[in-house]
């Protein structure tokens, strides 16, 4: 059908139906009382439709005005972990970790905006030129990033990450030859000995799905508050306290960090701190809490290595106004952190594991300068380190260093 036509049918339909009052009713009821307009419209214009053609033009304005538009089967499709709309006519999704170029479009920007603007107000947020970026946390749970112009080249820029719906385990893990079962038992281990541990990597490795996976490994006794920017990490543990952070309204109030959130949490008794990413001045108060008390708390941190994560928590430290110096940072971090995980996603998306280490609880000194121990564990084997025959159960070499702090498990 084409697209006036389409557009003519909305707007009368719009004129007919309170679409306000009808955001209360339930998605049945919605679509009878749409269903039962469009068809006396249909009938006034006598335009006639196949049932087919009926259906597709019920289910359009349906998703205009409740969904997500144009993205609504996108958002449906719990393969797609990422919706990136660079453009009304340029939209790209993340489907099995590769980023591909989809045939879906807007009518124009416009179009992309009226949608935005459907999706931030009931939640508050707005977005225009005196406020041109917006993030927020969908009903679902999936996150929203827009920016605008001028801040964009482009007119409108919409970043979606989907909440997944069924979360995966470490079988599932397994199965993409993310790790192996030999080291999810060795972290395992690190979680109940309360192992202090770090999940690093770069953007799109799998950092929160891991930290997902093995914040279930807690034991059912404990209390745990998990700390994020939005709603991610699901733990079926009972005693559990979920906070998260809030963005300054409109007038630029009302603002929580994680670092006001961090220091609220050392009040509510809590066995282990959750923090869902670490990226500034909350730094120094998540490494004083897993170095005063809280041990086996985890957190994630961009970082490309294990050596740049050092270097990128150290750079947070010295800038958090405590008037810290780098070997004063460094002793914090080397004292606060036993285990890094680190992830990475090789060119056919697969994530992997590719070193778990041990930060050692000391240093080497040189001058005034000191650089922390790193002694690798576990690394990943590549394709051309493997046996043609190996499977993934097989590509993790373990280096044979047992970490100090299980120097007294039956790990030998």
């Amino acid at each position: 059908m084409q697209q006036d036509i389409l557009e003519n049918i909305y707007k009368k339909l719009a004129a007919r139906i309170d679409i306000y009052n009808l955001n209360f009713a339930d998605e049945k009821n919605k679509l009878k009382i749409i269903e039962k307009n469009l068809s006396e419209i249909l009938d006034s214009e006598k335009t006639l439709l196949s049932a087919k053609d009926f259906k597709i033009v019920l289910n359009h304005i349906y998703e205009e005005s409740f969904g997500y538009g144009p993205v609504s089967e996108l958002m449906k499709n719990d393969e797609i972990t990422e919706i990136m709309i660079n453009n009304f006519d340029d939209i790209f999704i993340e489907k099995s970790g590769l980023i591909q170029k989809t045939n879906i479009n807007f009518n124009s920007n416009m179009h992309v905006k009226n949608f935005i603007e459907k999706v931030l107000s009931p939640l508050g947020l707005r977005i225009d030129e005196s406020c041109p970026m917006a993030d927020a946390r969908l009903k679902d749970g999936s996150r929203i990033n827009v920016v605008i112009n001028p801040i964009s080249s482009n007119e409108i820029v919409v970043s979606i990450r989907k909440f997944k719906k069924k979360l995966k385990t470490v079988d599932d893990l397994v199965m993409e030859g993310t790790l192996n079962y030999e080291v999810s038992d060795f972290i395992k281990l690190c979680v109940k000995k309360k192992a202090n541990i770090v999940i690093s990597g770069a953007t799109s490795t799998g950092k929160t799905t891991l930290l997902n996976i093995i914040s279930n490994f807690i034991p059912a006794n404990e209390r745990i508050i998990s700390i994020e920017d939005t709603f991610e990490i699901s733990i079926s543990l009972k005693n559990i306290v979920r906070l998260e952070s809030r963005l300054p309204n409109i007038e630029g109030k009302g603002e929580i960090t994680i670092r006001d959130l961090v220091r609220n949490s050392l009040r509510m008794r809590p066995d282990r701190i959750i923090v869902g990413e670490v990226r500034g001045i909350e730094s120094i108060d998540v490494l004083q809490a897993m170095n005063t008390g809280h041990n086996g708390s985890m957190t994630t941190v961009h970082a490309n290595s294990p050596v740049d994560l050092i270097s990128r928590l150290e750079t947070m430290l010295i800038m958090s106004g405590l008037n810290l110096n780098p070997s004063a940072a460094r002793r914090i971090i080397s004292s606060s952190i036993n285990i890094i995980i680190h992830l990475e996603r090789l060119n056919d998306g697969t994530r992997i594991v590719s070193r778990i280490c041990e930060l050692a609880n000391e240093s080497n000194v040189i001058g005034e300068k000191s650089e922390i121990i790193i002694r690798d564990i576990f690394n990943y084997c590549s394709i051309e380190n493997k046996n043609k025959n190996s499977s993934n159960e097989t590509c993790f070499k373990f280096s044979g260093h047992i970490p100090l702090f299980l120097k007294d498990s039956f790990l030998v």
